[in-house]
């Protein structure tokens, strides 16, 4: 890691803020950390992103802190961008990995490196999020062996986090250091068969998070966001996008409740970005008209169909049919 990055970071200012007037654009009086300036580290924000209900959640965490965050739900239902967002309104520097099966704890906290013909000792996600003050994001934190998930106990803990790599440096956690990880189970493994790879983690480990559901937007946020990026397409398109996206949600995860036979699922979903990237294409392809090929079965292939089996891919054009000529 460069001078000038340590320096950036080391020059980081927290500052406090109204959370009312930063997320809704009204004072709350309700006080908020976050800083002053936004800096390499700093999530783009997205000018069309609608906060959903979730959110409420994870305002109140950032607020006050008093455990790590664990936030599960469904695939594609925008649980990284959630808090990508959420720090984006606060200047806030994200650091972040994703976890896998043969993720160990030293990727988190640095690894020594050649620079300038020297040995450097390079600082990890989680080391640098402590020592200057940042949010640490594990995504798929259910895909982490759980003995390494459970190496992270005493940093969850508010322990200080001790790096032998570096000469045994200590890092005190930061005033402002944030833990938040993401997952598409609660960590007591899937029995769906949705997720492969996912592990069941250690209780004692689960036991230390405030753990938030995050499930897909309503089907109104979806439409203002459908209106607000692609505000040609006809309102009578777009409310049937989303009525298509939420049925197929349904089919994915096995219709309304947890008993659902598992022979009615289909194996691919509706994120909000693919529902963006169906209405986008469908503009795209407009001029295929001509030919007798409709827009938005041709753009449904390419925005996701492709990814399904045979099978599932009838269910998805036979969906369309049906709510298209509705």
């Amino acid at each position: 890691m460069s001078n000038n990055t340590i320096k950036e970071l080391e020059a980081l200012k927290a500052i406090e803020m109204d959370a009312g007037e930063v997320f809704s654009g009204k004072e709350s009086g309700r006080k908020i950390i976050g800083y002053e300036k936004r800096g390499s580290f700093t999530p783009e924000e997205d000018r069309n992103y609608i906060f959903h209900d979730s959110s409420r959640d994870v305002v109140v965490w950032f607020i006050n802190p008093s455990d790590p965050l664990y936030l599960f739900g469904p695939t594609g239902c925008g649980k990284t961008s959630l808090i990508r967002q959420l720090a984006s309104k606060l200047n806030y520097p994200v650091f972040e990995i994703t976890g896998h099966s043969r993720l160990e704890f030293p990727d988190m906290i640095g690894h020594f490196s050649v620079e300038n013909g020297n040995m450097t000792f390079q600082y990890g996600p989680l080391a640098l999020a402590m020592k200057f003050g940042g949010l640490f994001l594990l995504n798929e934190i259910d895909l982490l062996d759980p003995a390494t998930a459970a190496g992270l106990n005493t940093v969850l803990d508010g322990a200080p986090l001790c790096v032998p790599e570096n000469n045994g440096e200590l890092i005190n956690p930061h005033p402002n250091f944030r833990f938040a990880a993401t997952a598409n189970t609660n960590g007591a493994s899937d029995e769906t068969g949705l997720y492969q790879g996912t592990l069941r983690q250690n209780i004692a480990f689960l036991d230390r998070f405030w753990l938030c559901e995050v499930m897909y937007p309503e089907a109104k946020a979806e439409n203002q966001l459908l209106e607000r990026a692609h505000p040609d397409l006809p309102v009578s398109i777009r409310e049937k996008m989303v009525a298509f996206a939420g049925e197929v949600r349904k089919l994915f995860m096995g219709g309304e409740n947890a008993s659902a036979n598992l022979s009615d699922r289909i194996e691919v979903t509706f994120s909000t970005r693919t529902l963006l990237r169906w209405a986008d294409l469908t503009l795209r392809f407009q001029p295929l008209m001509s030919q007798g090929i409709k827009p938005i079965n041709y753009a449904l292939d390419r925005a996701l169909g492709y990814r399904a089996t045979r099978e599932s891919r009838t269910v998805l054009h036979e969906l369309v049919q049906r709510i298209f000529t509705e």
